[in-house]
């Protein structure tokens, strides 16, 4: 069965991704294996944390046992700091992501890709989605890794697709579940719009099945407490609605978005 590599900038961010493509492709016999660049140590602070336990340590446990409900085989860490936000001094910082040697990063993700014999790769898009540093680094990591690799996995990227977020969040707006205050199309913090437009997509991935999965990786993650709760505060119908389907560009691939799974052709 192939194996599927799945890259990430921080933990948590499988759990909002790509959770339940991970989770159907370990339901199916494939395996599963999940990379963070980053050990988040810039994400928010539990106020539970023990004596001498750091924001990273935290963050790793949580990643792992995101990892067991998913049915992740393999848990990797790259070992650079978080580089935070846009603008950020942490942007600077020696260990931060943003200022590792791409080619150095590289070689640590194509050791791994080699190691596993990784038939898929799934990285992000070229903007990382909505533009934070490192996951624009991941889109860099994955593609030069790739390049690097004796393996030469298919790559896939992880998007949001722009078009679905606009029609959903202008269907809750008409329905009164929502204020008129959003624009998908508004820059995000790297002057681009939240993901891609469905013209420019390739694969719609149908993961209802695995939504209860998804639940529990976000639930694994809860010193990240602003967005997992949002997302687990969502109504049952919102949450199915918004993390049912994951949507990924396949580049190379000629223009049109399919709706599948990752080994239909």
């Amino acid at each position: 069965m192939p194996t599927i590599v799945y890259v990430h900038a921080h933990p948590d961010d499988e759990a909002s991704q790509t959770s339940g493509s991970m989770a159907r492709a370990a339901a199916e016999g494939h395996r599963v294996v999940v990379v963070f660049a980053t050990n988040g140590d810039h994400g928010e602070l539990a106020l539970d944390l023990a004596d001498g336990e750091t924001v990273a340590d935290r963050r790793r446990r949580e990643a792992q046992a995101s990892a067991n409900v998913l049915g992740v085989a393999r848990v990797e860490w790259l070992g650079y700091a978080d580089s935070g936000m846009n603008g950020w001094e942490q942007n600077h910082h020696p260990g931060a992501f943003l200022q590792a040697d791409l080619d150095e990063a590289a070689r640590r993700l194509a050791r791994i890709l080699d190691d596993e014999a990784a038939d898929v790769v799934v990285g992000y898009d070229w903007h990382g989605g909505y533009g934070h540093p490192d996951h624009v680094k991941v889109h860099q990591l994955v593609h030069r890794a790739t390049s690097l690799s004796v393996a030469r996995a298919r790559v896939l990227e992880s998007t949001f697709n722009r078009d679905v977020l606009r029609r959903m969040y202008d269907a809750a707006v008409a329905a009164g579940e929502a204020a008129a205050n959003w624009d998908p199309d508004a820059p995000m913090d790297d002057g681009n719009p939240l993901g891609t437009p469905e013209a420019e997509i390739h694969l719609q991935v149908d993961v209802t099945d695995y939504l209860p999965q998804r639940r529990a990786s976000m639930e694994a993650h809860r010193s990240q407490a602003t967005d997992i709760e949002g997302f687990l505060g969502m109504p049952e119908d919102v949450f199915a609605a918004f993390f049912g389907t994951e949507h990924y560009v396949e580049p190379g691939r000629e223009p049109g978005m399919r709706r599948g799974w990752f080994f239909d052709d």
